[in-house]
């Protein structure tokens, strides 16, 4: 079951009621700056580990910026319809707030606090800077370093780091394709789900894969199994490479 950590009460709570049914995710994204942008990110990742679990998410997010947009779309976060309208049915609601004190997270259901994201150095660049946009994918793995509770330090220098993360991964991935397939070791998915399903633990997914990458007892075309599955949550086109690896 997925918990997470209500702000409100500083308690983990299930992010799903008893009752299986729709789950509302309102990402509250106030401006077009890169904490807003770990706001819609956060919600994705909510929304996309409920659909792992067999569950229905609706992502919300009113009053999205068209630069934010953008920079999510980038990011590969799926889109999120900007009100909540009429005609579904929903069994329960979850708010994702830039920090506990929103004012708008109010009424029912949980809290998840994103703490913010800061540049070092020079002024936060803009969204649509070409230094954050370069390898969108690297700036996703940078902000999944980093448990979404803690502040993110970014710099041009972290987000290379997470691009030759990415490039390694992708080259292995690449290979281990080339071996016959094998299920994902149910050792592998305990530790990927607990991580996941802890408060959104994504740096716990992360150093479970690393884990599997590296463990000879795991067979190539376990490993990846394992990576293709994982990044259904991780949104990292760790597969991308796939057929370029002699």
């Amino acid at each position: 079951m997925l918990r997470i950590l209500d702000a409100r009460t500083g308690e983990p709570v299930a992010a799903t009621p008893a009752r299986r049914g729709l789950t509302r995710i309102e990402a509250r994204a106030p401006g077009p700056d890169l904490t807003s942008l770990r706001v819609l990110l956060t919600a994705d990742l909510l929304a996309r580990a409920l659909e792992l679990n067999g569950l229905q998410a609706w992502p919300t997010a009113p009053g999205q910026s068209p630069d934010l947009r953008a920079a999510a779309d980038a990011l590969a976060v799926r889109p999120f319809e900007e009100a909540h309208g009429p005609g579904f049915a929903e069994t329960g609601v979850v708010r994702v707030t830039a920090g506990a004190a929103d004012p708008a997270a109010v009424g029912e259901g949980p809290v998840m606090a994103v703490a913010p994201v800061v540049w070092t150095g020079d002024a936060e660049p803009p969204l649509s800077d070409p230094v954050l946009l370069a390898d969108p994918t690297a700036l996703r793995l940078a902000l999944l370093s980093v448990p979404h509770g803690e502040t993110a330090t970014l710099d041009e220098a972290t987000l290379k780091r997470a691009a030759e993360r990415l490039a390694g991964w992708r080259r292995d991935v690449a290979g281990w394709a080339r071996g016959p397939s094998r299920p994902v070791p149910e050792a592998v998915r305990t530790r990927l789900t607990e991580a996941w399903e802890d408060d959104l633990g994504m740096p716990g997914v992360l150093a479970a894969l690393a884990a599997a990458a590296a463990d000879p007892a795991v067979a190539d075309g376990a490993r990846f199994e394992t990576f293709a599955y994982a990044d259904r949550l991780l949104a990292l086109e760790l597969a991308r490479d796939l057929g370029t690896v002699g």
